[in-house]
């Protein structure tokens, strides 16, 4: 498994969002400079949040992106397998693989499928308010 740079660039995006939630909606522009982002990569970032209801965002004058919710009420799964997809390591734990044939028999899968668990089991319990509070786990 290997995070893309979407999936990178997400999580900075809503850091800046948690860390500037006092400020109502925030401007794409605003969030491009502080990240160093382009304008036009968060163009396509996050309308895809706010589609899925991860943030509110609003067209017009004053208008921008917030958090729909408090920082600790997201998890860095949820943001990266909403980008991502998946966060198997393997293709055969993807959802909605086909079964393995050599699934029985596959003396790997059991490292695999732990490993699956535990990446899972780590980005489900890291959120969003603990990258601000602290930044090392950055």
């Amino acid at each position: 498994m290997m995070i893309s740079t979407r999936g990178r660039y997400c999580l900075r995006v809503m850091i800046d969002l948690a860390e500037h939630q006092g400020d109502g909606y925030i401007r794409m522009k605003d969030v491009a400079e502080r990240q160093g982002i382009s304008l036009k990569y968060l163009e396509k970032i996050l309308p895809v949040l706010a589609k899925n209801n991860i943030v509110d965002g609003i067209q017009g004058k004053g208008g921008g992106y917030r958090l729909s919710r408090a920082p600790e009420d997201y998890t860095l799964g949820e943001i990266l397998r909403l980008t991502e997809g998946t966060l198997a390591p393997v293709s055969c734990l993807e959802c909605g693989a086909a079964p393995c044939d050599r699934a029985a028999d596959c003396r790997t899968l059991p490292v695999w499928t732990e490993l699956d668990r535990r990446i899972n089991d780590y980005l489900d319990s890291v959120t969003l308010a603990d990258l601000i509070k602290n930044p090392s786990l950055r």
